[in-house]
């Protein structure tokens, strides 16, 4: 990259001064978005391009791909770097890109207008200070373009550049420019910015991006560069509430024991008060070290070592803050996220939460509503899928040390990650004062049983099959236990887990008295079926409030009742308990009302009777297709 020309004769006078000054500028981050074909790739080129702020092997690279397309410079090409972006004339990646002025350094980054892509544009404006939206002037305000503002508000984006861009095509018409900024300022003002800035520009053409526009002399504002070099940055750093995250704890040596880590926000002095959470201890700060020295005091987002006057048991995960200034201590809060997942939200299953530097298992909830990204709408769900953007309620099996996420970016953030896979599967930011929650001073809340971290879904992938119980029900010497032991080896002849529950083996002897389920058949019932297995039970359960309490205790879509309805005449010759003997008139049923299959057992097949039941799983949904006879 070419420095300015005032930087250009500090280097020649004084190479450490210039090295000095560099490292002191003050550093913004942006982010593009807009529409697809809205030129945020040809902007930003224009921008790197007009400022110096592309490497001389890269620019002669671009002009040699840019000539076959007959074009002095596509500038887009310096941020659509992957083949795929090339081929389609899209951005599909993020594309990060540094320049410098003599004021500022800038990062760039320049994200997708596609909605299949909002995990990335999202991923590329978390750490960004100001959004600068594109509108096609030509087009004017679409649904994409409130999209984009709102995700960029939802973000806590506080300063918003708007770039009606392409001018050049509509005559540099003010009437145009006056015209579109009229219509999205409505939308923009009720999202909470705290500053939103028109600019009329054309990419292409270089007005208004870095030079001032000859073309249009009736705007008197900043171009866009200008801007860039005017728009605060401190206020995006929440510099009031001191929160330290402890990362690592230093112990070169005996001498010496510090506590390390980045300030997520405020300021630590020499000498100042704190508190350790979740213990609540109190003691002060004796020494502030970095690599190059000790200092009196410290910032957000300084990374530091902090020495404690006192020995008091800290480890990774616990929080430094300020007693008169403590944030929220909760297991359960609302916030939104952003799924980034291809495998969709399992509210079954618990997720790994990361939050500054403390992990904790977590499961969702409740999800209250995702937003229509073309309509801005609340609509009811109950999941997210892939780039969803939802309020959902979180709970933890530990307490976090958090901010709503509007005041303090650094602890009002998390993701969630898939313990089994190791992946990211959402970007989460902390809602205010929704969900139940307890401050710093309160007494610890009380953690509730964690949940299994294998859904019901995941382990239905790995088995090929859902879990479910199989209630074979009919009179004594109906057939069940025969029918029962066929199914699980009709079942395992076909690769899949299934296990029988017989009143008459050994395993579960006694559960069945008087012809009815004990109490515990339920919970027995519903832990092979969580398990994923498929549970066969040969009871004969003659009551059908018995029956019912099974299929509540799985859940109807997982109950599979079988009515083993064969003969009397048969019955009494199978008859080995006696229940058919001289002087008894049999026992009474109540019969199933709406069985899912009704069977008999009179040919003594009970192989047919089995395969007759697999169909039945089938067709149910419990079984693959694949499978069907």
């Amino acid at each position: 990259m070419q420095p300015t020309k005032p930087e250009t004769e500090l280097i020649r006078q004084d190479i450490h001064a210039y090295l000095q000054q560099h490292q002191q500028k003050e550093l913004l981050r942006f982010v593009t978005v807009g529409s697809v074909d809205d030129g945020k790739s040809t902007l930003i080129g224009r921008l790197l391009h007009d400022t110096h702020g592309v490497y001389e092997d890269q620019l002669k690279a671009v002009k040699r791909a840019s000539s076959r397309a007959g074009l002095e410079i596509d500038f887009s090409l310096f941020t659509d770097g992957l083949k795929a972006e090339r081929e389609q004339g899209i951005t599909i990646d993020v594309a990060y890109r540094y320049f410098s002025t003599n004021k500022r350094k800038f990062i760039i980054a320049d994200t997708p207008g596609h909605v299949q892509y909002t995990r990335n544009m999202a991923t590329g404006a978390s750490t960004a200070s100001v959004a600068i939206i594109l509108i096609d002037a030509r087009l004017g305000v679409l649904q994409q373009s409130r999209r984009h503002a709102y995700i960029a508000s939802l973000l806590g984006i506080p300063q918003l550049a708007v770039c009606v861009n392409k001018m050049d095509l509509e005559g540099y018409s003010e009437e145009v420019f006056r015209k579109t900024s009229a219509h999205f300022s409505e939308f923009v003002g009720q999202l909470g910015f705290r500053g939103v800035t028109f600019i009329p520009v054309s990419a292409l053409a270089g007005d208004n991006v870095v030079h001032r526009s000859p073309n249009m002399g009736w705007y008197d504002g900043p171009t866009l560069l200008e801007h860039l070099e005017r728009v605060p940055v401190s206020e995006t750093v929440n510099q009031t509430d001191f929160r330290y995250p402890v990362q690592y704890v230093l112990r070169p040596d005996l001498n010496y024991r510090g506590f390390s880590g980045t300030i997520a926000s405020g300021v630590i002095r020499s000498g100042d008060t704190i508190q350790v959470l979740p213990s609540g201890k109190t003691t002060q700060v004796i020494g502030i070290d970095t690599a190059d020295g000790s200092l009196e005091q410290a910032y957000a987002p300084m990374s530091v070592t902090l020495r404690l006057a006192e020995e008091i048991d800290i480890s990774r995960g616990d929080m430094l803050v300020h007693p008169d200034n403590l944030p929220v201590v909760a297991q359960r809060f609302d916030a939104m996220l952003v799924w980034m997942s291809e495998r969709p939200l399992d509210r079954q299953k618990s997720y790994l939460l990361k939050h500054t530097t403390r992990s904790v298992r977590a499961e969702v909830e409740q999800v209250a509503y995702t937003t229509d990204l073309e309509t801005l709408k609340q609509e009811p769900a109950a999941r997210l899928e892939l780039n969803d953007i939802g309020r959902v309620t979180i709970s933890c099996h530990r307490p976090l040390f958090h901010d709503p996420y509007r005041n303090n970016r650094g602890t009002g953030a998390f993701i969630l990650i898939d313990s089994l896979t190791n992946n990211t599967v959402a970007a989460g930011m902390i809602l205010e004062g929704e969900a139940p929650e307890a401050r710093a001073s309160q007494r610890r809340p009380v953690i509730e049983h964690p949940h299994s971290q294998v859904s019901a879904d995941e382990r239905s992938e790995r088995l090929g099959q859902k879990g479910c119980t199989v209630w074979l029900t009919g009179l004594p010497a109906s057939g069940k236990s025969v029918i029962a032991y066929a199914l699980e080896r009709r079942l395992f002849d076909i690769k899949r887990l299934a296990m029988v529950v017989d009143p008459d083996d050994g395993l579960s002897q006694g559960l069945e008295r008087n012809g009815s389920s004990p109490e515990q058949t339920p919970e027995l019932a519903r832990r092979f079926t969580d398990a994923g297995l498929i549970a066969i039970f040969a009871y004969a359960s003659p009551l059908s409030a018995d029956r019912e309490a099974i299929r509540s205790a799985v859940g109807p879509e997982r109950f599979v009742e079988v009515y083993v309805n064969t003969s009397s005449a048969i019955r009494k010759l199978r008859d080995a308990r006696g229940d058919y003997g001289p002087g008894h008139q049999g026992p009474i049923a109540e019969a199933p009302a709406n069985p899912d299959i009704e069977v008999n057992f009179d040919a003594e097949d009970a192989d047919e009777v089995a395969d007759a039941i697999v169909k039945v799983l089938v067709k149910r949904g419990l079984l693959p297709s694949l499978y069907a006879l």
